[in-house]
């Protein structure tokens, strides 16, 4: 195991709850930390603009509250997602306010900023990039980039096409700094196993879009209950990079999720409000989603993953002294 920055040292389990576009937000967020996992939410969730700021503000000053009340159980830390797409226009002022109110963690996606990275590390940020293949990875801590995220096949949103096994062996090869895996985690075994194959943490989304305080259509958070690995598509269509998205959302949109034209990766665009608009009605998710059985809150969801995770380790060590 790689050394752990001091800010995620004390995690009630090595979970890193994912920025989920549109999704995220702080009631989401602080649910998370409180519950002893990363939260985290996408800077560009705050539409307007300036209602980043405010965000901000809800969650430090909540979590600071909780941590004040509850010594012996502090809250996780939280994390931003900045995409550092060319495209986004946002993204100087974003990290403006992520500098101002000192956010523990940054993640960024879709291309490595160096300019980001010492942004983050002028107050002491830990910035983690997420990456699809070993080359990004390279460059991500060329650049500066204090940890990796491994998004392997099956993640939702925005994902990779390498199975994690190969991904997790590649960057481990040479990479011995913070790293979690992404792709199809949604329960305590998967964690461990994440755990088993190199990575320091768990990159776990789609499942939150089936809480209480997920800010996601009641249509979306039951289809996530109800749908399995067969409803998912992978496509590149919905925004020029590829992704895995719910068929019934695409249904629902008039197209044949067995027919997806291919996108122009040219035309990607996450800085306009149009954009935002058009991932309403199209749902992303992983393919992890066929153990979540119920909409639940996101506290109740990281207590269940607990217990599976402490159920988990104890089974791998009963199997273990069979081979030692």
């Amino acid at each position: 195991m790689s050394k752990i920055p001091s800010v995620l040292e004390n995690l009630r389990i090595p979970v890193i709850g994912s920025p989920l576009f549109i999704i995220s937000n702080p009631k989401l967020v602080i649910a998370q930390c409180k519950a002893g996992i990363v939260g985290s939410m996408p800077a560009l969730n705050a539409r307007p603009a300036y209602q980043l700021d405010e965000w901000l503000a809800e969650i430090t000053e909540t979590l600071a509250e909780h941590n004040a009340k509850n010594p012996e159980r502090p809250a996780a830390p939280f994390a931003i997602n900045q995409i550092v797409h060319k495209s986004n226009d946002r993204l100087e002022q974003d990290m403006e306010l992520c500098v101002k109110y000192k956010v523990p963690v940054i993640i960024t996606s879709l291309g490595a900023r160096e300019e980001v990275n010492v942004a983050a590390h002028s107050y002491g940020g830990v910035v983690f990039h997420d990456v699809i293949n070993n080359k990004f990875a390279h460059k991500a801590i060329e650049k500066g980039a204090d940890g990796l995220i491994a998004v392997a096949t099956g993640a939702g949103g925005h994902a990779g096409s390498k199975s994690p096994f190969a991904l997790v062996q590649e960057i481990r090869q040479w990479f011995d700094g913070p790293l979690a895996l992404a792709g199809s985690i949604a329960n305590g075994n998967a964690i461990l196993a994440a755990q088993a194959m190199g990575a320091d943490f768990a990159y776990i989304g789609s499942p939150f879009i089936a809480t209480h305080e997920a800010r996601a259509a009641e249509e979306y958070k039951q289809a996530i209950v109800d749908s399995n690995s067969d409803d998912i598509v992978y496509s590149n269509l919905f925004t020029g990079v590829h992704g895995n998205y719910l068929a019934p959302s695409i249904r629902a949109a008039g197209l044949d999720p067995n027919a997806l034209p291919e996108s122009d990766p040219s035309k990607m665009n996450f800085g306009g409000e149009s954009k935002a608009k058009a991932w309403k009605d199209i749902w992303g998710s992983g393919q992890g989603i066929g153990v979540i059985e119920e909409i639940t809150g996101a506290s109740e969801y990281v207590d269940k993953l607990h217990r599976e995770y402490i159920e988990a380790r104890e089974n791998l060590l009963k199997a273990s002294q069979v081979f030692a």
